[in-house]
């Protein structure tokens, strides 16, 4: 799965550790949440009136019992596969859907924008629709005439601001919803997956008022398919699977479950009769120990075992290079090929240590590749995926690396 964020914004180095001990401003205790799906209607009106067929039902259930508390300052993403609650929980946090069992509690005023023209009126001008939303919200007519100019210069709407919001595209519904919905101070803010119908330029408005509201210690809960803005925003993550939480906890932690998940593991293999990889992982040089943040510029170790299934008459190569989803170019780690000699190309294993002394200039996402090959055939195969890279620039420089053997065993 991808995880560029909407917009290359990173907050994370400014994001201040929430207090456990803060408020709750969010609680939900083992809340569930059905629905009932219908195999068989009334197919006609005759049908409908006369015998009234009430059709055989299914009972989905779209949450079983969740329980989740959220603090004040907190900024909470909701990830999970597709039909795995997370819209359906917002909407019960929200108060738009009654959990059937179960119960929720909201300190403050909770501001939402889960689904696009939800609240609005499509007969009603794009100021009405202002007026209106805001007194569903319980602000005061004279608070919301105080932020009207603010609300449609943040929308960018400008005359289309009298115009019936019937008329509005999907864009324009959004930029109205969510201005309003971050002009009436609330105290909760709530936002599905609809942010990425905007632009860029209005995505970004939009992280930035989110990072204001952070500053300002407001609690944010949101949903996203963007792995990159969950960990770039969140203080915390909450993994949903088949209306149950399967996770909660730091952000990256909860990136990796839903990769396993979703079957989109980092490392993956691909092997022959000859050979295969395993045990691909990236190290601190210096302590050894897993590194979950790469930065540009800084050295890694990667080590990885190649497991020899029979022994082989001709030398091998190991190969390693990286790429990006954005530039299909390959930087290779310099030199190109290490060779392993005919006396280590024997059945058992082989423990290979790459010494990378400066990451390259990759922005936001890359893949590291290793491949085992011989007379130039590919026998063996090792991938990590979705390893992101910090502090790069907007562009990819390619360029050599300096290299270094270093021996299984070396301190």
């Amino acid at each position: 799965m991808s995880s560029d964020p909407v917009v290359g914004v990173d907050l994370s180095a400014r994001r201040s550790p929430v207090d456990p001990e803060a408020e709750v401003l969010v609680r939900a205790v083992d809340v569930s949440k059905k629905f009932a799906s219908y195999h068989r209607r009334a197919t006609s009106l005759k049908e409908r009136l006369v015998r009234r067929p009430r059709g055989v039902a299914d009972t989905f259930w779209a949450l079983r019992g969740v329980s989740v508390d959220v603090r004040r300052g907190e900024t909470v993403g909701l990830m999970g596969p597709n039909g795995s609650g997370k819209s359906t929980l917002l909407k019960v946090l929200s108060g738009i859907l009654r959990p059937n069992e179960g119960s929720v509690l909201t300190v403050g005023r909770v501001a939402s924008l889960l689904e696009l023209g939800a609240g609005f009126d499509g007969e009603l001008t794009g100021r009405e629709n202002i007026y209106l939303n805001s007194a569903l919200l319980g602000v005061p007519r004279a608070e919301t005439d105080a932020r009207f100019n603010e609300i449609v210069e943040f929308s960018e709407l400008g005359e289309f601001i009298e115009f019936p919001v019937k008329t509005y595209s999907s864009g324009m519904y959004v930029r109205l919803g969510f201005s309003v919905a971050v002009h009436v101070d609330p105290d909760i803010l709530i936002v599905d997956e609809v942010l990425a119908v905007g632009d860029a330029a209005f995505q970004r408005k939009c992280l930035d008022r989110i990072e204001m509201f952070q500053r300002q210690g407001k609690t944010i809960l949101f949903v996203s398919h963007s792995a990159g803005l969950i960990e770039e925003l969140c203080t915390r993550a909450v993994l949903l699977d088949h209306g149950q939480v399967i996770f909660d906890g730091l952000p990256r932690h909860a990136v990796a479950r839903l990769n396993h998940v979703l079957g989109v593991d980092r490392a993956a293999t691909s092997d022959s009769e000859l050979a295969s990889v395993s045990d691909l992982r990236i190290v601190d040089p210096a302590s050894r120990l897993p590194i979950d943040e790469y930065q540009c510029g800084s050295s890694i170790l990667v080590l990885a075992t190649i497991e020899w299934k029979q022994s082989l008459e001709q030398l091998a190569k190991v190969s390693l290079h990286f790429n990006t989803a954005s530039q299909s170019a390959v930087i290779e780690v310099a030199p190109r090929w290490h060779e392993v000699p005919v006396d280590e190309v024997r059945r058992g294993r082989t423990e290979v240590e790459w010494l990378i002394e400066e990451l390259p200039d990759l922005p936001g996402d890359f893949t590291l590749n290793l491949g085992v090959y011989t007379l130039e055939i590919l026998i063996a195969h090792g991938r990590l995926d979705n390893l992101r890279l910090r502090g790069a620039s907007q562009r990819v420089a390619p360029g050599a690396l300096r290299l270094t053997r270093v021996e299984p065993g070396t301190p």
